[in-house]
C-alpha cells in the first residue's frame, strides 16, 4: 500500500487541535479539504478514527493507537528539522580532523582556538595521526579534513590545498655539541647516531629521498613513535634529528639544543589541507575550511 504522508501530517494535526477547522488554520488549509482527507484515510484504514460531536473531535481506540505511532513519527521529524537548523546556523554539529603534528603545531591550533571562540557550539574532534594514518582515516570517512605534511597523492577523489611552507634544520644536544662547531655534509650527519619518526611516516620517506639523492645512506638508529618525541630524545643526547625550524627556534635560543650547520639546505616541505572532494561539505565544514585557508 502506498502511504499518503500528507494524510499523517493533517491526522496529527487534527488530533492536537482536536477540530478540523482549527488544525485547517494551523496548516493554513481549508475546513472542507481537511475533512475530506480525514475520510480518505479512514477509508484507506478500514475504521473510524474521530468520533465527532459538538463539543469537538476525539479519537477512537483505533485513532488513539494510530496517533501514538504518528506523534513519534513527526516529534522525531521536527528534532531532525531542529539538529539541522542548528548545524546549518553553526550552532551544532561535529567536525572530524585527522591532523600530523607539524600541522597541527604550526597551522591548527591557532586556527581552531578561532574556530572555537566563533563557533562554540560546534563540536571538534582532533586525532593525532602519522600522514598515512590520516590520508587512511579521510578514505574511510572517519574525518571530514586532514591536515598534513605533504605526500604526493595520486587519489583522484582527494583534493590537496597548500597552507604552509617550512624548512627543518638538524640540531642536536649538549651531548653531541661539537658537531654544532662546524660546518658539516650529510655524510658527516651519518656518522651520528640519527633520530626520526618511524618508516611508515612521510618523514622518514623523506629524508630517506633527501639523503639517498645526495649519495649518503638514510638509517634511523632512534624510532620515535611521534614527533613531539623526539625532542627531548635529542635533548637526552640519544641522537641528532631535523626538526621544523620555527618549532625548535625557541630552545636553540635558550641553548637547550644546537642547531647543526649543514653545507646545503634542507628542501621545503609543505603542509597541506586534504578533503575527499567527492563528499559534500556541510556548513561547519566550509566554515572552517575557510578559516583555516583563508579562502572558500
Amino acid at each position: 500500500m502506498t502511504i499518503n504522508y500528507d494524510y499523517y501530517r493533517i491526522f496529527y494535526a487534527v488530533a492536537q487541535c482536536r477540530s478540523f477547522t482549527r488544525a485547517a488554520e494551523v496548516l493554513k488549509n481549508n475546513q472542507p479539504n481537511i475533512t475530506r482527507c480525514m475520510k480518505n484515510l479512514e477509508q484507506e484504514l478500514g475504521c473510524k478514527l474521530f468520533h465527532r460531536s459538538n463539543r469537538g473531535i476525539t479519537l477512537t481506540p483505533e485513532g488513539q493507537r494510530l496517533y501514538r505511532r504518528v506523534a513519534a513519527a513527526v516529534e522525531e521529524l521536527q528534532l531532525g528539522e531542529e539538529e539541522i537548523r542548528q548545524d546549518g546556523s553553526l550552532e551544532s554539529g561535529t567536525l572530524s580532523i585527522s591532523a600530523s603534528e607539524a600541522a597541527l603545531h604550526m597551522v591548527l591550533l591557532d586556527k581552531l582556538s578561532a574556530f572555537r571562540v566563533q563557533y562554540p557550539g560546534v563540536h571538534l574532534r582532533i586525532t593525532n595521526e602519522t600522514t598515512p594514518q590520516a590520508i587512511e582515516r579521510l578514505r574511510n570517512g572517519e574525518s571530514d579534513f586532514a591536515v598534513i605534511t605533504a605526500p604526493q597523492i595520486t587519489d583522484r577523489t582527494l583534493q590537496q590545498t597548500e597552507l604552509l611552507r617550512f624548512r627543518e634544520v638538524p640540531v642536536c644536544g649538549p651531548a653531541y655539541s661539537e658537531i654544532a662547531t662546524r660546518r658539516c655534509t650529510l655524510a658527516d650527519l651519518a656518522r651520528y647516531p640519527l633520530v626520526c619518526i618511524g618508516q611508515d611516516t612521510s618523514t622518514y620517506a623523506f629524508y630517506q629521498s633527501f639523503f639517498t639523492s645526495n649519495g649518503v645512506t638514510f638509517r634511523a638508529d632512534v624510532e620515535a613513535a611521534t614527533m613531539d618525541q623526539i625532542l627531548p630524545m635529542i635533548e637526552h643526547g640519544l641522537g641528532i634529528g631535523f626538526y621544523p625550524e620555527k618549532l625548535v627556534a625557541p630552545k636553540i635560543a635558550r641553548g637547550e639544543l644546537f642547531c647543526i650547520p649543514l653545507d646545503l639546505s634542507v628542501p621545503e616541505r609543505a603542509i597541506t589541507l586534504v578533503e575527499d572532494i567527492s563528499r559534500p561539505r556541510s556548513t561547519a565544514m566550509k566554515a572552517i575550511r575557510e578559516m583555516i585557508c583563508g579562502k572558500g
